[in-house]
């Protein structure tokens, strides 16, 4: 199986030069062979003349004794009596001479002109009168044809061999070419949005492999297309819910005649909506600094246990109120990252295991130190997240309780910058939960180097 572009054109170029030359042969035989055939029968016929003037002009013996004194002979002589028997002159250089049939031996012999020219046997048949009566001249062409006839034919073979060359080698670029043509009107088709193009290349080698990393190229593209529909739509339905919310109130704030206690609650309401779109923009632009590869980590050595405990610290008013308890089971780890980005993954895993939990509930929190790595548990009883769900959670925008989606609120972009953070630290994160029965989420982070360890 050819694979190798290089070697199919070094191939083809020499198919192309073999059937080149073949076809060219056929041609040029083809063209030529009326003329080749009419050059030997003229110098055969030109030849034998001579031969017959010599037999009238001199004796036989003398006619017989020059013959058989020539020394070289381009063609080969044969002298029929009427017996049948025949007497050669010249020598045939391993050429093969035909036989003459006896029925052209006896025409010659009642005097006609027999002359046959061909590939396979060639001679021509005159009658002659000599002293002894009736003979049959016969003679047969030894040597090749004249070098004049010769180069023309070579150069006439040479021309053909060109042409055809040159006609089958276009043959076989335009298949060559094809695969690229293809992938160049996809190319366009994609310029234009059209990501619905299908390519039908079925080559390996070089081409088959560009062929199947455009089309994975087209693939992503289509995904990264339908991100940013979603994207878009996604931010236009997130933005246009605090928007109405804040145009409707400050509009109802113009009545004269609204009680102060009413006032206050809309004041309130369109306060905590420009947080919600405050936050929101905040959101986005980590994110979009996150996936951009463009925030550098600030790494430090520190403790891990102690940052988990001054986060959950941190958020105690959102859980003493609702007497949700916390148990810990806290190695003491320590962790080279970045401090502040991993503050943010603790606060936002910790805020929704709190968000979703019930009241009086109970989250864990554990760390476990391994040989080349440390996981983090954070384990709750809320009301935990379908399957289906859990392979989107990290998605932006995303919410697995859309059916309390205003009782739990949210922008839905917390777990993609906790993903993306993760990610960062070369670490990575899952989610275990069943619904009705909680939620564990496990953040497995590399553990520092022993030379790390010592610079600390």
């Amino acid at each position: 199986m050819i694979r190798s572009l290089y070697t199919r054109v070094v191939l083809t170029y020499l198919g192309s030069v073999i059937g080149g030359t073949i076809i060219a042969l056929l041609v040029a035989t083809w063209v030529y062979y009326d003329q080749f055939n009419e050059n030997l029968k003229t110098n055969l016929f030109y030849y034998g003349q001579d031969i017959v003037r010599i037999y009238e002009s001199f004796p036989l013996r003398e006619v017989e004794t020059y013959l058989s004194g020539m020394k070289q002979l381009n063609y080969y002589i044969r002298v029929y009596e009427e017996t049948e028997q025949f007497q050669s002159y010249g020598t045939l250089n391993g050429s093969r001479i035909s036989a003459v049939p006896m029925d052209q031996v006896k025409a010659v012999l009642d005097g006609e002109v027999v002359q046959v020219t061909g590939v396979e046997k060639s001679f021509l048949g005159l009658p002659l009168k000599t002293e002894t009566g009736k003979k049959a001249l016969f003679v047969s062409a030894v040597a090749p044809p004249s070098a004049t006839f010769f180069i023309k034919w070579l150069l006439n073979f040479a021309v053909f061999s060109l042409i055809a060359g040159s006609l089958i080698i276009l043959v076989a670029a335009m298949f060559l070419v094809r695969p690229i043509k293809k992938l160049t009107k996809a190319t366009r088709q994609i310029a234009t949005g059209d990501f619905s193009v299908k390519l039908n290349i079925k080559q390996k080698g070089e081409l088959g492999t560009l062929a199947r990393s455009f089309e994975d190229m087209m693939h992503d593209l289509q995904q990264l297309e339908q991100m940013r529909r979603d994207f878009v739509s996604n931010v236009s339905h997130e933005v246009q819910s605090p928007l109405t919310s804040i145009s409707g109130y400050a509009k109802a704030l113009k009545q004269v005649n609204l009680a102060e206690q009413e006032r206050s609650r809309y004041l309130d309401i369109i306060i905590a909506e420009a947080e919600r779109m405050s936050k929101m923009s905040d959101g986005l632009l980590k994110l979009s600094l996150l996936e951009s590869q463009s925030l550098q980590l600030r790494l430090s050595t520190f403790s891990l246990d102690e940052q988990i405990r001054r986060v959950i610290v941190a958020v105690q008013p959102q859980w003493s109120d609702r007497n949700i308890r916390f148990e810990l089971h806290l190695e003491p780890v320590r962790l080279m990252a970045d401090q502040d980005q991993l503050n943010q993954v603790w606060t936002n895993l910790i805020g929704n295991s709190i968000k979703f939990s019930k009241d009086g509930g109970v989250i864990s929190v554990s760390i476990r130190q391994e040989p080349k790595n440390v996981s983090v548990r954070i384990s709750d009883t809320g009301i935990g997240i379908s399957l289906e769900d859990q392979k989107r959670i990290f998605e932006r925008f995303f919410k697995a309780d859309r059916s309390h989606s205003r009782k739990y609120g949210g922008s839905g972009m917390g777990l993609a910058i906790v993903k993306q953070i993760i990610s960062l630290h070369q670490g990575e994160i899952r989610v275990e939960s069943e619904p009705g029965r909680g939620t564990t989420v496990i953040v497995i982070l590399p553990t520092p180097t022993p030379a790390d360890k010592a610079d600390n």
